[in-house]
């Protein structure tokens, strides 16, 4: 009798191997279901770790079998944003040195391999509490989206955690609200740290201005081996401290090993464009600048220049960079003007880096569909195109280019194109329906069409021109020739790429489309989705939904619902977005002829409860005149249909009766409320959650029994 060997039989370190290299967090808890044996091999092996619970009142509920997690996320701690120092607990003296001992110490034994921690420090006071973790420290990230506090000396929040991570490496502050002067100060303290540094993140988009010129010559002086460096600055030249060639120089010669480079400008100032797409105001950058700072740039691998300013005759710049940067494979570019002249089959400007893998293009003015063309045929190894708020493109020269990488694009993202409305986006990437995996498209469905329509062909030449004469009878029957082959040519794309029927049609199944990301203004309806071309995506799993406007002059709606019951459509769908954070309107009385904000939660949750999601975040709408982003009575009511979800994160406050409205969903087990949006609220009002409220909720959410 023979027996029949399984995966069971193999050694366990060979087992042990093998699930180590699953990175996937849900294929890990999956596996980890399996057996008993597999269950204490994927613990041993997890290295990244996220935990929720309130360790604060809670500490016994602290994991201790995942001794080899390297990657610890405390941030998110319940209740959300709250000091992990222990006077939030205790009222004694005593107490409190004894709560930070005991609490710093069983992170210690837990989680004795992190190098890795992230963390939300309200108060400088939590990293002094969290300083025995910090002998192995490599990377840092804090997160922090209430405003800083006054009472506290220059780079408080960063001298503890510079005196006690000798081994620093990394430092992300892209979530953590700071002066500038507290970093500058911190790092003049202690200069060692500054010289370990190879990543720092200080691109945060919550900070009024940025940093200012000699701030960023400063840091990088101070960072010397940075080869991740990412920063928000200023590129206005009417403010003082804007960045201009000098600071481009400074940062390519003192940080000399970068392969990593993200400037963006971050300042809330004039950022209105005219009707051709120009800035009001040009970037105080010349060519001859930014071409010396490519050369500066000879490893760079992954670069961000988001100016929002007009650079002009930016295709000199952009071919010094493709014969510089030769490593060069990710790249954005904003506000960037003439980036490829896309003259006949010449290629020039940002065609020519042809190394490229993932190209973002945001605001360039005068980019045609020859452009697009051109760079479809120089960057023919780009597998993530992303464009955003080019006027002069169509869905032709858009479609021509994702014929030409129909064999590598997997990912694409088109938003604020004036004649790329959702129709016209879907129509564009339809040749490669079959095999792309990411999509992003506004849901405009009534968009502005061009007034003409360049003839396009894959290789790029106006084929409408009409010449006279006997040699321009010749040169008509040249064009007309090189015209069919050009068709040819785009028919035998269409005809064998993957997901084509053979006879030049292509089949309307979005066979591996995984996520789909849409923006559509307030007021507007989803149902036309499907019409507009998403009808069938088998394999689609989770959507992010951002509604952007004002309710305030939108009068109320005519149809009953926003029709988030037509995503219904797609069978694998399990997680979603719904983001109505930048939605304003009226959250108390609204005028007649308006709705307030509790009704208009109504229209967008209508009918939510017809999705079989597992997951959802949501942020509710804003009233800004008096500073509330709430969770109202229908809201509440209508997630508490949602029977099939397990995670539920509300973006914002509300009150504790209408989070006992979520006990209802049978599966539920994670729910949070989280403040992450600045600035997050400092002092709720006395009937919303507060700490024991939070508390109050999370016990009688963990009492429960659990069906699966």
């Amino acid at each position: 009798m023979t027996t029949t060997t399984t995966i069971q039989d193999l050694p366990d370190a060979v087992l042990a191997h093998i699930i180590s290299l699953l990175s996937d967090t849900r294929t890990r808890n999956s596996t980890s279901l399996v057996s008993l044996k597999w269950r204490a091999l994927e613990r041993l092996t997890r290295s990244h770790l996220s935990l929720r619970g309130n360790i604060r009142h809670l500490l016994f509920h602290l994991p201790t079998c995942f001794s080899a997690v390297s990657h610890l996320d405390i941030s998110s701690l319940s209740p959300w944003g709250i000091s992990l120092h222990p006077n939030i607990i205790s009222t004694a003296t005593n107490d409190h040195n004894n709560a930070s001992l005991l609490l710093a110490h069983r992170l210690r034994l837990a989680f004795p391999a992190v190098t890795s921690l992230t963390l939300y420090s309200r108060y400088p006071c939590t990293l002094s509490l969290l300083s025995p973790l910090f002998d192995l420290i490599e990377d840092v990230k804090l997160i922090r989206w209430h405003q800083r506090p006054n009472n506290i000396p220059l780079g408080s929040d960063f001298f503890v955690l510079f005196q006690n991570c000798g081994r620093l490496k990394s430092v992300d502050l892209s979530s953590f609200y700071y002066w500038t002067e507290d970093l500058m100060s911190a790092l003049e303290a202690h200069p060692r740290i500054g010289v370990n540094l190879v990543v720092l993140n200080l691109l945060n988009f919550s900070l009024s201005e940025g940093f200012k010129s000699q701030e960023v010559v400063d840091v990088t002086r101070a960072c010397p081996n940075l080869r991740d460096f990412r920063v928000g600055c200023v590129f206005y030249p009417r403010y003082i401290g804007f960045l201009g060639d000098d600071a481009l120089s400074a940062i390519s010669s003192n940080c000399k090993e970068l392969r990593v480079l993200h400037l963006a400008d971050i300042a809330q100032g004039d950022r209105e464009f005219d009707d051709q797409g120009f800035c009001r105001e040009d970037a105080g950058l010349t060519v001859q600048g930014i071409v010396s700072f490519f050369t500066g740039l000879m490893l760079v691998e992954e670069l961000v220049l988001d100016v929002w300013r007009n650079v002009r005759g930016s295709w000199v710049c952009l071919e010094a960079l493709a014969s510089r940067c030769p490593n060069l494979r990710s790249l954005e570019l904003g506000c960037f003007h003439g980036i490829c002249k896309a003259i006949e089959s010449h290629l020039d400007g940002i065609a020519l880096c042809q190394g490229l893998e993932s190209l973002t293009i945001k605001n360039s003015a005068d980019l045609t569909d020859f452009g697009l063309i051109a760079i479809g045929r120089g960057c023919s190894k780009l597998t993530k195109f992303e464009v955003i708020g080019c006027k002069k493109i169509t869905m032709r020269g858009l479609r021509t280019m994702v014929c030409l990488l129909k064999r590598t694009l997997v990912e694409v993202k088109i938003s604020g194109c004036k004649y790329l409305d959702a129709s016209a986006s879907l129509k564009a990437v339809e040749p490669i329906r079959g095999r792309i995996r990411r999509l992003h498209i506004d849901c405009v469905w009534n968009g502005e069409k061009p007034e003409y329509e360049e003839e396009v062909t894959v290789l790029g030449v106006d084929y409408n021109h009409k010449y006279e004469g006997k040699d321009d009878e010749e040169e008509n029957s040249r064009m007309r020739k090189r015209t069919k082959v050009s068709w040819d040519i785009e028919s035998w794309f269409m005809g064998n790429m993957e997901g084509s029927t053979g006879n030049g049609y292509i089949t309307e199944t979005w066979g591996r489309l995984e996520f789909l990301s849409l923006w559509i203004g307030v007021g507007e309806l989803l149902t036309p989705l499907a019409n507009a071309g998403l009808e069938d995506c088998p394999k689609l799993r989770e959507i992010h939904i951002k509604v952007e406007g004002d309710c305030r002059e939108r009068p109320k709606p005519s149809q009953g619902a926003f029709g988030i019951s037509s995503l219904g459509r797609y069978p694998m769908l399990s997680k979603m977005k719904l983001d109505c954070g930048d939605t304003i309107g009226y959250a108390l009385t609204a005028p007649s002829g308006h709705m307030d904000l509790s009704l208009w939660e109504r229209w967008f949750l209508t009918d939510l409860r017809s999705l079989r999601l597992n997951e959802l975040d949501y942020w509710p709408p804003q009233d800004r005149e008096v500073n509330q982003r709430s969770l109202s009575l229908p809201a509440a009511g209508l997630l508490q249909e949602c029977d099939t979800l397990r995670k539920l994160f509300i973006h914002g406050t509300t009150h504790e009766h209408f989070m006992l409205f979520f006990l209802k969903i049978p599966n539920l087990r994670d729910v949070q409320l989280r403040g992450d949006y600045y600035p997050a609220p400092e002092n709720d009002m006395s009937t919303e959650m507060r700490v024991d409220s939070c508390c109050r909720f999370e016990y009688k959410l963990n009492e429960r029994d659990i069906p699966d």
